[in-house]
């Protein structure tokens, strides 16, 4: 059996989800160095509303953000979301400003790219997967948990073996409502 590995959330989701996305870099940077040294897989540090947020209400270039946090955290791989064929934004983009971005992001210092898309859509996943794996990067790509009379347990074990069949490097559970329950994970985790 396979080590367990811990991705920590903190610099992307934790003020992401807590206060808008509004801390800024230089209030990052003091702690980040410690959470390198506390042994965690990878570190997501990227994506989702971070970009935006840096640029709308911040003035910090987003990217100059990620070389910092790069320079920094020397011994963790850093992680990034990403909304699939959405990117960060919350519109469709063109398979060639998709492949540059995720070329970007890797060359910039990300290490996985955590791939989804709200509706599990998996074609939706595909470009941002290619590029991913052709840039160097780790593609892992996520199942957004829900519950409804056609989301059950096959439904799932289907999206998995439709990303495996598209080339993701790994496969997570996204569970943004805290609504999987720990022995439907189990059931799910074991099919």
């Amino acid at each position: 059996m396979s080590k367990v590995k811990i991705t920590e959330t903190i610099f992307r989701d934790a003020h992401q989800s807590l206060i808008a996305t509004r801390m800024k870099t230089e209030e990052m940077l003091p702690i980040a160095e410690k959470l390198d040294r506390v042994g965690f897989h990878a570190l997501e540090v990227w994506g989702g509303a971070t970009f935006d947020a840096c640029l709308r209400f911040l003035n910090e270039d987003p990217w100059e953000r990620l070389r910092k946090i790069r320079k920094v955290i020397k011994n963790t791989k850093l992680q990034m979301l990403l909304r699939g064929q959405n990117l960060l934004g919350y519109k469709h983009y063109p398979d060639d400003v998709v492949e540059e971005f995720v070329k970007k992001s890797i060359y910039n210092g990300i290490d996985i790219i955590r791939i989804f898309d709200a509706l599990n859509d998996v074609r939706n996943l595909v470009t941002a997967v290619n590029a991913t794996k052709k840039a160097g990067g780790h593609a892992q790509t996520a199942i957004s948990f829900t519950i409804s009379p056609v989301h059950d347990i096959d439904y799932y074990v289907k999206k998995a073996k439709e990303m495996e069949e598209i080339g993701a490097d790994s496969i997570c559970i996204k569970d943004m409502s805290g609504i999987l329950l720990p022995y439907a994970a189990e059931e799910l985790i074991k099919k």
